[in-house]
């Protein structure tokens, strides 16, 4: 009887830290993905196409253009503080590269061009931009300071470049160019030498990012029927498909911390900003309306 008294009290005992064990797990499997920093969009759900500032979790949505004109393209700083992106507003006249503050102030003109000037993209340190223009007949990769001086080409193929991007180190830039006929995605270094191609098939590979440790590119490809989001290591080995759907999944970048990839997906019908964990998993939907919302990218900092 003393035994089966002790064990009597060993439950009573033992009972009440199981049941909050079971507690705090179930809680901790419901609690939804937390997402700092804060993620730049286009969205035309104000009539145009305008850039827009949320908090990474999808709040305190903002709107920081204003402009009958088309607002495109936005890429914040990676310190959070200045926004380049991409306009043909009428003082420009067609496509021209601006930047701005995070907060949607100080809006300035870099590039004063009659040919196309777009797809622009920070330095690691914010002191250089650079971009694609077609000023001397087609598409090719350029670099200018970030104040939009010392504009400089730094390819020179028979083919178009586009989505140009630096590399964490700041030591090369990474772009999608169809100089064999169909998007593939290159590497090179910031003077434009030492060119290598990372992907290679008939299929179209673009819109891509560079995780912010180097190590990784998330892109976008239509190798399996339709447009979705892939990631591969720096070199072009271990190509993953990461998203598996029969809509068109597409544009990544990644978050601050390198642990979460924003995408844009049509998978509800209409476009929609969406936030997955960097093995495509836990896919979250940030943006829910009738809208166009997309080109999202990501920073460090809060919006206020």
């Amino acid at each position: 009887m003393e035994k089966r008294g002790e064990k009597m009290k060993v439950l009573k005992l033992l009972i009440p830290i199981v049941v909050t064990l079971l507690l705090t797990t179930s809680f901790a499997f419901a609690m939804p993905q937390k997402f700092s920093g804060k993620v730049t969009f286009v969205s035309n759900r104000d009539s145009n196409e305008e850039i827009y500032v949320m908090n990474a979790d999808g709040t305190n949505v903002m709107r920081l253009t204003n402009d009958p004109a088309f607002d495109r393209q936005p890429e914040l700083s990676q310190n959070g503080k200045e926004i380049v992106f991409v306009s043909n507003r009428i003082s420009a006249g067609n496509f021209e590269i601006f930047k701005m503050k995070a907060d949607g102030t100080n809006q300035v003109r870099l590039t004063t061009h009659p040919g196309f000037d777009g797809n622009p993209s920070w330095s690691p340190n914010g002191k250089l931009i650079t971009f694609v223009s077609d000023r001397d007949g087609n598409e090719e990769v350029y670099i200018m300071n970030a104040d939009g001086t010392n504009q400089t080409r730094v390819l020179a193929t028979t083919g178009n470049e586009r989505d140009p991007m630096f590399t964490n180190n700041g030591k090369e830039i990474v772009f999608a160019s169809d100089i064999d006929g169909d998007n593939e995605i290159y590497i090179m270094n910031v003077d434009g030498t030492n060119v290598r191609k990372l992907t290679d098939n008939t299929s179209e590979d673009f819109l891509f990012a560079v995780s912010p440790n180097g190590k990784y590119i998330a892109f976008t490809s239509d190798r399996d029927g339709n447009e979705e989001i892939y990631t591969m290591n720096i070199d072009g080995t271990n190509q993953v498909r990461l998203t598996n759907n029969a809509a068109r999944d597409a544009n990544p970048f990644w978050s601050p911390n390198g642990l979460f990839i924003v995408f844009q997906s049509n998978r509800t019908g209409d476009v929609e900003v969406y936030i997955m964990k960097a093995d495509g998993t836990n896919v979250t939907n940030v943006t829910n309306n009738v809208a166009f919302d997309a080109f999202a990218t990501w920073s460090v900092g809060t919006v206020k």
